[in-house]
Protein backbone atom coordinates (compact mmCIF):
# COMPACT_ATOMS: atom_id res chain seq x y z
CA UNK A 1 0.00 0.00 0.00
CA UNK A 2 1.55 3.41 -0.59
CA UNK A 3 0.91 6.59 1.66
CA UNK A 4 1.66 10.12 0.80
CA UNK A 5 5.09 11.30 1.84
CA UNK A 6 3.83 14.40 3.38
CA UNK A 7 1.82 12.31 5.56
CA UNK A 8 4.30 9.77 6.43
CA UNK A 9 6.95 12.79 7.45
CA UNK A 10 4.39 14.46 9.74
CA UNK A 11 3.07 11.10 11.20
CA UNK A 12 6.34 10.22 12.07
CA UNK A 13 7.23 13.78 13.07
CA UNK A 14 4.64 13.04 15.93
CA UNK A 15 5.55 9.61 16.70
CA UNK A 16 9.01 11.15 17.75
CA UNK A 17 7.45 13.78 19.90
CA UNK A 18 5.30 11.57 21.86
CA UNK A 19 8.47 9.03 22.39
CA UNK A 20 10.10 12.55 23.60
CA UNK A 21 7.20 13.36 26.16
CA UNK A 22 6.90 9.60 27.09
CA UNK A 23 10.15 9.33 28.12
CA UNK A 24 10.50 12.86 30.20
CA UNK A 25 7.35 11.33 31.93
CA UNK A 26 8.82 8.17 32.79
CA UNK A 27 12.33 7.73 33.41
CA UNK A 28 12.31 10.14 36.67
CA UNK A 29 10.43 7.00 38.53
CA UNK A 30 12.20 4.28 36.66
CA UNK A 31 14.75 2.62 39.79
CA UNK A 32 13.59 5.49 42.30
CA UNK A 33 12.26 4.77 45.50
CA UNK A 34 9.01 7.28 44.67
CA UNK A 35 7.54 4.95 42.21
CA UNK A 36 4.25 3.52 43.35
CA UNK A 37 2.36 0.35 41.82
CA UNK A 38 -1.41 -0.54 41.71
CA UNK A 39 -2.23 -4.10 40.58
CA UNK A 40 -5.14 -3.97 37.83
CA UNK A 41 -6.21 -7.86 38.95
CA UNK A 42 -7.90 -9.12 41.65
CA UNK A 43 -5.83 -12.34 41.50
CA UNK A 44 -2.48 -12.39 39.71
CA UNK A 45 -0.30 -9.34 39.01
CA UNK A 46 -0.69 -6.45 36.65
CA UNK A 47 0.72 -3.75 37.77
CA UNK A 48 0.24 0.09 36.50
CA UNK A 49 2.33 2.64 37.74
CA UNK A 50 1.93 6.35 37.91
CA UNK A 51 4.91 6.93 35.01
CA UNK A 52 2.54 4.69 33.05
CA UNK A 53 -0.48 7.06 33.56
CA UNK A 54 2.17 10.17 32.92
CA UNK A 55 3.22 8.99 29.89
CA UNK A 56 -0.10 8.23 28.21
CA UNK A 57 -1.09 11.60 29.41
CA UNK A 58 1.61 13.05 27.73
CA UNK A 59 1.07 11.66 24.25
CA UNK A 60 -2.33 12.19 24.14
CA UNK A 61 -1.96 16.18 24.80
CA UNK A 62 0.14 15.74 22.04
CA UNK A 63 -2.11 14.07 19.78
CA UNK A 64 -4.87 16.24 21.02
CA UNK A 65 -2.39 19.53 19.58
CA UNK A 66 -1.13 17.87 16.51
CA UNK A 67 -3.56 15.43 15.58
CA UNK A 68 -6.82 16.48 16.43
CA UNK A 69 -8.55 14.44 14.01
CA UNK A 70 -7.21 10.69 14.39
CA UNK A 71 -8.59 8.05 17.12
CA UNK A 72 -6.51 6.92 20.20
CA UNK A 73 -6.40 3.76 21.32
CA UNK A 74 -4.09 3.78 24.59
CA UNK A 75 -3.78 0.77 27.68
CA UNK A 76 -4.22 3.14 30.14
CA UNK A 77 -7.52 5.62 29.18
CA UNK A 78 -8.80 3.25 26.31
CA UNK A 79 -10.68 4.70 23.15
CA UNK A 80 -10.91 8.31 21.64
CA UNK A 81 -12.75 8.30 18.41
CA UNK A 82 -11.68 10.38 15.52
CA UNK A 83 -12.94 11.18 11.90
CA UNK A 84 -9.34 11.10 9.76
CA UNK A 85 -9.24 7.42 9.60
CA UNK A 86 -6.44 6.92 11.47
CA UNK A 87 -5.93 5.78 14.53
CA UNK A 88 -2.71 5.76 17.21
CA UNK A 89 -2.17 2.84 19.36
CA UNK A 90 0.14 3.56 22.65
CA UNK A 91 1.57 1.65 25.26
CA UNK A 92 2.66 3.71 27.71
CA UNK A 93 5.21 1.05 28.96
CA UNK A 94 5.20 -2.21 27.77
CA UNK A 95 6.80 -4.66 30.68
CA UNK A 96 5.96 -2.86 33.48
CA UNK A 97 6.49 -6.42 35.36
CA UNK A 98 10.18 -5.56 34.17
CA UNK A 99 10.14 -1.54 35.12
CA UNK A 100 8.84 -2.15 38.54
CA UNK A 101 11.87 -4.60 38.84
CA UNK A 102 14.50 -2.51 37.26
CA UNK A 103 15.09 -4.36 34.11
CA UNK A 104 15.23 -2.56 30.75
CA UNK A 105 13.82 -4.13 28.66
CA UNK A 106 10.52 -2.40 29.04
CA UNK A 107 9.82 0.26 26.17
CA UNK A 108 7.15 2.62 25.12
CA UNK A 109 5.12 1.42 21.89
CA UNK A 110 3.66 3.78 19.31
CA UNK A 111 2.01 2.36 16.36
CA UNK A 112 -0.67 4.60 13.80
CA UNK A 113 -2.15 2.87 10.93
CA UNK A 114 -5.65 2.52 9.85
CA UNK A 115 -8.31 -0.59 9.90
CA UNK A 116 -5.98 -3.29 8.07
CA UNK A 117 -3.24 -2.00 10.75
CA UNK A 118 -0.29 0.28 11.71
CA UNK A 119 2.44 1.40 9.16
CA UNK A 120 4.44 3.00 11.39
CA UNK A 121 5.71 1.66 14.76
CA UNK A 122 8.33 2.55 17.86
CA UNK A 123 9.74 0.88 19.97
CA UNK A 124 11.66 3.03 22.52
CA UNK A 125 13.93 2.31 25.43
CA UNK A 126 14.81 5.57 27.10
CA UNK A 127 16.74 4.39 29.79
CA UNK A 128 19.65 2.75 27.42
CA UNK A 129 18.68 5.82 24.77
CA UNK A 130 17.94 3.55 21.81
CA UNK A 131 14.72 4.62 19.44
CA UNK A 132 13.70 1.61 17.07
CA UNK A 133 11.94 3.55 13.97
CA UNK A 134 10.05 1.99 11.42
CA UNK A 135 8.18 3.42 8.58
CA UNK A 136 7.29 2.85 5.04
CA UNK A 137 10.64 4.28 4.22
CA UNK A 138 12.65 1.70 5.99
CA UNK A 139 13.56 0.51 9.52
CA UNK A 140 16.25 2.64 11.42
CA UNK A 141 17.92 2.73 14.79
CA UNK A 142 18.12 5.98 16.62
CA UNK A 143 21.01 5.92 19.46
CA UNK A 144 23.67 9.09 20.13
CA UNK A 145 22.18 11.19 17.57
CA UNK A 146 23.46 8.52 14.89
CA UNK A 147 21.27 6.69 12.94
CA UNK A 148 21.48 3.43 11.37
CA UNK A 149 19.37 1.69 8.96
CA UNK A 150 18.52 -2.12 10.80
CA UNK A 151 17.06 -5.17 8.94
CA UNK A 152 15.90 -8.53 10.00
CA UNK A 153 18.69 -11.74 9.69
CA UNK A 154 18.91 -13.80 6.78
CA UNK A 155 17.33 -17.16 5.97
CA UNK A 156 18.59 -20.01 8.66
CA UNK A 157 17.28 -23.22 9.72
CA UNK A 158 15.34 -23.60 13.30
CA UNK A 159 18.17 -25.44 14.59
CA UNK A 160 20.56 -22.12 14.21
CA UNK A 161 17.66 -19.98 15.68
CA UNK A 162 17.28 -17.69 18.52
CA UNK A 163 13.85 -17.63 19.92
CA UNK A 164 12.47 -15.00 22.56
CA UNK A 165 9.05 -15.39 24.59
CA UNK A 166 7.23 -14.26 27.43
CA UNK A 167 6.30 -17.96 28.05
CA UNK A 168 5.64 -19.38 30.45
CA UNK A 169 4.29 -16.00 31.90
CA UNK A 170 1.82 -15.84 29.47
CA UNK A 171 -0.03 -17.97 27.75
CA UNK A 172 -2.34 -21.50 28.63
CA UNK A 173 -0.99 -24.69 29.08
CA UNK A 174 -1.38 -25.55 25.71
CA UNK A 175 -0.03 -22.43 24.47
CA UNK A 176 2.73 -22.82 26.02
CA UNK A 177 3.03 -26.57 24.85
CA UNK A 178 3.10 -25.63 21.28
CA UNK A 179 6.19 -23.08 22.10
CA UNK A 180 8.19 -25.69 23.91
CA UNK A 181 7.11 -27.39 20.50
CA UNK A 182 9.17 -24.74 18.48
CA UNK A 183 11.80 -24.21 21.60
CA UNK A 184 13.04 -27.73 21.35
CA UNK A 185 14.21 -27.38 17.87
CA UNK A 186 16.19 -24.18 18.21
CA UNK A 187 19.56 -23.40 18.57
CA UNK A 188 19.01 -21.19 21.63
CA UNK A 189 15.79 -19.51 23.84
CA UNK A 190 15.39 -16.52 26.04
CA UNK A 191 12.50 -15.30 28.10
CA UNK A 192 11.03 -12.44 29.54
CA UNK A 193 12.29 -9.62 27.31
CA UNK A 194 9.16 -7.58 26.38
CA UNK A 195 9.03 -5.09 24.00
CA UNK A 196 12.59 -5.65 23.67
CA UNK A 197 12.90 -8.74 22.16
CA UNK A 198 10.38 -7.57 19.16
CA UNK A 199 13.02 -4.91 18.94
CA UNK A 200 16.38 -6.89 19.09
CA UNK A 201 14.22 -9.07 15.85
CA UNK A 202 13.78 -6.24 14.05
CA UNK A 203 17.64 -4.89 14.40
CA UNK A 204 18.90 -8.39 12.48
CA UNK A 205 19.79 -10.46 16.30
CA UNK A 206 17.28 -12.58 16.54
CA UNK A 207 14.76 -15.14 14.28
CA UNK A 208 11.74 -15.57 15.87
CA UNK A 209 9.44 -14.38 18.95
CA UNK A 210 6.74 -16.19 19.87
CA UNK A 211 3.74 -14.60 22.19
CA UNK A 212 0.00 -15.32 23.18
CA UNK A 213 -2.48 -13.17 24.99
CA UNK A 214 -1.40 -10.36 23.93
CA UNK A 215 -3.42 -6.91 22.82
CA UNK A 216 -2.99 -4.58 20.27
CA UNK A 217 -1.30 -2.18 21.82
CA UNK A 218 1.37 -5.15 22.93
CA UNK A 219 2.17 -5.79 19.29
CA UNK A 220 1.02 -2.92 16.79
CA UNK A 221 4.51 -0.89 17.23
CA UNK A 222 6.71 -3.62 16.96
CA UNK A 223 4.75 -5.14 14.13
CA UNK A 224 4.96 -1.50 11.94
CA UNK A 225 9.16 -1.97 12.97
CA UNK A 226 9.39 -5.12 11.78
CA UNK A 227 7.38 -5.67 8.69
CA UNK A 228 9.53 -1.99 7.66
CA UNK A 229 12.88 -4.44 8.81
CA UNK A 230 11.90 -7.47 6.48
CA UNK A 231 10.57 -9.50 8.84
CA UNK A 232 6.88 -11.36 8.72
CA UNK A 233 4.75 -10.79 11.98
CA UNK A 234 1.42 -12.73 12.16
CA UNK A 235 -1.06 -14.84 14.08
CA UNK A 236 -0.70 -18.65 14.73
CA UNK A 237 -2.43 -19.37 11.81
CA UNK A 238 -0.20 -17.29 9.51
CA UNK A 239 -3.53 -14.65 9.83
CA UNK A 240 -3.15 -10.58 10.84
CA UNK A 241 -2.04 -10.16 14.04
CA UNK A 242 -2.56 -6.58 14.55
CA UNK A 243 -5.61 -7.31 17.09
CA UNK A 244 -3.27 -9.23 19.03
CA UNK A 245 -3.86 -12.60 20.94
CA UNK A 246 -1.14 -15.41 19.54
CA UNK A 247 1.69 -13.90 17.80
CA UNK A 248 4.70 -15.05 15.75
CA UNK A 249 7.07 -12.59 14.96
CA UNK A 250 10.00 -14.15 12.43
CA UNK A 251 12.81 -12.41 10.61
CA UNK A 252 12.07 -13.60 6.96
CA UNK A 253 9.33 -15.96 5.41
CA UNK A 254 11.58 -19.58 5.58
CA UNK A 255 11.66 -19.55 9.66
CA UNK A 256 8.12 -18.26 9.85
CA UNK A 257 6.96 -21.00 7.82
CA UNK A 258 8.53 -23.47 9.54
CA UNK A 259 8.09 -22.24 13.29
CA UNK A 260 4.27 -21.71 12.24
CA UNK A 261 4.17 -25.60 11.00
CA UNK A 262 4.90 -26.63 14.50
CA UNK A 263 2.88 -24.75 16.39
CA UNK A 264 0.02 -26.03 14.14
CA UNK A 265 0.45 -29.22 14.76
CA UNK A 266 1.29 -28.78 18.40
CA UNK A 267 -2.37 -27.02 18.87
CA UNK A 268 -3.53 -29.73 16.96
CA UNK A 269 -2.25 -32.27 18.96
CA UNK A 270 -3.31 -30.62 22.41
CA UNK A 271 -6.68 -29.44 21.00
Amino acid sequence: MKHDPALIRDLTRVANLLADAAAAAILPFFRSADLSTDNKLAQGYDPVTQADLAAETAMRAILAAERPDDAVFGEEFGRTDGSSGLVWVLDPIDGTRAFVSGTPTWGVLIAVGGQRGPFIGVVDQPYTAERFIGTPDGAFLFRADQRRAIATRSARPLSEAIVFTTFPEVGSPQERAAFEAVSAGAMLTRYGMDCYAYALLAAGQIDLVIEAGLQAYDIQGPLALIHAAGGIVTDWQGGPAHEGGRVLAAANPQIHAEALALLGQSIKTYA
